[in-house]
């Protein structure tokens, strides 16, 4: 549970231009909100969003922290979202949770090249990689201000 920063104009489209965006009421920005984290395919069953100001509250249970992170990450990456309000619970107890850590991307950056920064090699882009699906669909296409999740490395 926290606040995540995210950086506001950034991200996907999902409100239209911001005449459109002004005019729409949270409420359905809010229902466009869970729809677009629902394309996905994440279990959002029990979550619920709504928004204040440019801040996304995010509520309700969910089974895994990988699931969790996922949630986060496809609500706060949003054209015109600077905050994600995390108050989602896990149902099932965590024996060990393995550190997460969360990386912005910017100009320049790709990957592999996070991979070098984070893991100290550039072969574990793919851990990345997968680690964000659904809301990457090929590790070529990030952009600047796209928050990713950067998981903890198998020691196996």
């Amino acid at each position: 549970m926290g606040l995540f920063s995210f950086i506001k104009n950034a991200g996907a489209k999902l409100f239209g231009n911001k005449e459109k965006e002004a005019e729409m009421a949270a409420e359905e920005k809010a229902k466009q909100l869970l729809a677009h984290i629902n394309s996905f395919s994440l279990r959002t069953a029990g979550v619920t969003a709504s928004l204040d100001g440019s801040t996304v509250i995010l509520e309700g249970e969910v089974d895994t922290l990988h699931e969790k992170n996922r949630i986060i990450m496809a609500a706060g990456n949003i054209d015109g979202i600077d905050a994600v309000d995390d108050r989602i619970v896990l149902t099932e107890p965590v024996q060990v949770i393995p550190e997460t850590q969360f990386y912005t991307v910017v100009k320049g950056d790709w990957l592999s090249k996070i991979s070098k920064k984070v893991y100290g090699s550039s072969k574990h882009y793919n851990v990345i990689f997968e680690a964000n699906k659904p809301m990457l669909k090929d590790p070529d296409l990030i952009y600047p201000g796209q928050v990713l999740v950067i998981p903890e490395l198998d020691k196996a």
